[in-house]
């Protein structure tokens, strides 16, 4: 089991069946999103949280938060929920609002009313055109690659 099915009923049963909900298996745990955006998730035993960066720092004061380092970096705005934070009902539904809040003031992306995944119809993804990104160096990211304002390749980007 790579996360625990009871939190995801529970949050399920907190997020009720509105259209603007989806949930989508990734990073090997389950994520709750709200008009397209990630909103709860649960990674083994923790709740993941979208809370947002200004709400983080008083949230970490909280029983079992923690920042969310997934990749070994913490990511702003996220933080981890261990058991000890949620075992009551009442703490998870004020992490599930919390997130809920935060989320609900970012617009919706477009395309954003997604189907619980295990009624997710398995077609293939489109092809999304190449996007472009200018980060404040002036590097232009283009796919697995970084091209500067000079036009010179610099190898595959992260």
């Amino acid at each position: 089991m790579a996360y625990d099915e009871g939190l995801a009923q529970r949050i399920r049963e907190s997020l009720g069946n509105a259209p603007s909900i989806g949930e989508k298996k990734m990073f090997g745990g389950l994520c709750f999103t709200l008009n397209g955006h990630m909103m709860v998730g649960i990674v083994k035993e923790s709740l993941m949280a979208r809370v947002g960066e200004a709400a983080a720092f008083e949230a970490l004061s909280r029983p079992g938060a923690r920042p969310m380092d997934f990749t070994g970096k913490p990511m702003k705005g996220y933080l981890f929920v261990d058991p000890v934070g949620i075992t009551e009902d009442h703490d998870l539904e004020a992490w599930i609002a919390l997130a809920k809040n935060f989320v609900a003031s970012l617009p919706a992306k477009n395309g954003a009313v997604a189907k619980p995944a295990s009624r997710a119809a398995k077609a293939p993804a489109a092809k999304q055109p190449a996007a472009k990104v200018v980060d404040h160096r002036g590097t232009i990211g283009l796919r697995n690659h970084c091209v500067t304002k000079e036009n010179k390749v610099n190898g595959p980007s992260s």
